[in-house]
């Protein structure tokens, strides 16, 4: 990936700054334990091309899957961010450590929450982005760290990830194991590994980061999922979703007939456009329209 260098920029400019093409800055954030891995804990800040006025560039915060494990990276959501970056948003699109690479729990969730709290310094090098009403959005693993990063602010003190600086207030899951007891006991080891135990053994884990068990009715979520999912179940976005309602709360799921779970985040599924413009929509809409 070809990373631009970042003009030099000040919380106080006066006047627009004008990029000619998406440019990418790399941030390397810290962490609180352990100490950081500058290998993977970064993130990409990607800005689109045009006027760079402040507070003018609505951010979008992305958290790559890979089933919590060392094989994916932020890499692998390089082109959904520059398609976005093209379509006039800002992109933050983070890297964190992983099953086999330093990670699991609770670091995993240690570093995302880190990451997305960095978000208050970026704003200061970059004005021109907004930061506060947001969109997260996660595919697979990251689609459960980014339901969880919009309600961060409800974990009690001493909980991983509490007290959040940075707070989305509307969040995007892309085939999500938004139901982690549900998932874990038909058969996803995945999520049994990165947790450090099934629901029996580390219950209070799954209680502190499961999203169906975390649900705050204040943010909206859109819950994206391939029928064709044999990795994710889509039950897992149908449950989250009728819990959400259940309880009061705004939730819709939005199934993708021929969609797999890789196929869906594809450039080149017949999906992929729909999908960026469901990003775009729920960034640019009324918070009280997200899921109507």
């Amino acid at each position: 990936m070809t990373t631009t260098a970042a003009p030099a920029v000040e919380p106080t400019f006066a006047g627009p700054v004008r990029l000619d093409e998406v440019m990418v800055q790399r941030f390397e954030y810290p962490t609180r334990y352990p100490s950081p891995d500058p290998d993977q804990n970064w993130a990409d800040l990607y800005l689109p091309a045009g006027d760079q006025k402040v507070d003018s560039i609505p951010l979008a915060v992305l958290i790559h899957g890979g089933s919590w494990q060392k094989e994916i990276g932020a890499g692998s959501f390089d082109h959904l961010a520059r398609e976005l970056a093209s379509r006039g948003m800002a992109v933050y699109n983070i890297e964190y450590r992983r099953v086999g690479s330093g990670g699991g729990w609770p670091i995993t969730f240690r570093d995302v929450a880190d990451a997305l709290d960095h978000v208050s310094e970026v704003d200061k090098k970059f004005p021109q982005i907004t930061t506060d009403d947001e969109v997260v959005v996660g595919h697979s693993a990251g689609a459960q760290l980014a339901v969880w990063a919009g309600t961060r602010h409800l974990l009690e003190d001493g909980e991983v990830g509490a007290s959040p600086r940075f707070r989305p207030t509307r969040v995007i899951s892309i085939a999500g194991p938004l139901d982690m007891v549900y998932a874990a006991t038909h058969g996803d080891d995945r999520i049994v590994t990165a947790l450090g135990g099934t629901p029996d053994e580390v219950p209070s884990r799954y209680t502190s980061v499961d999203p169906i068990q975390n649900i705050d009715t204040g943010t909206p979520v859109i819950a994206l999922h391939g029928r064709q999912d044999v990795t994710v179940a889509p039950e897992n976005s149908l449950r989250y979703v009728d819990e959400v309602t259940r309880r009061g709360g705004r939730a819709k799921a939005v199934m993708f007939e021929d969609e797999d779970h890789t196929s869906i985040v594809s450039g080149k599924s017949r999906s992929y456009t729909r999908v960026l413009e469901i990003i775009r929509y729920v960034s640019a809409s009324d918070l009280r329209e997200t899921t109507a």
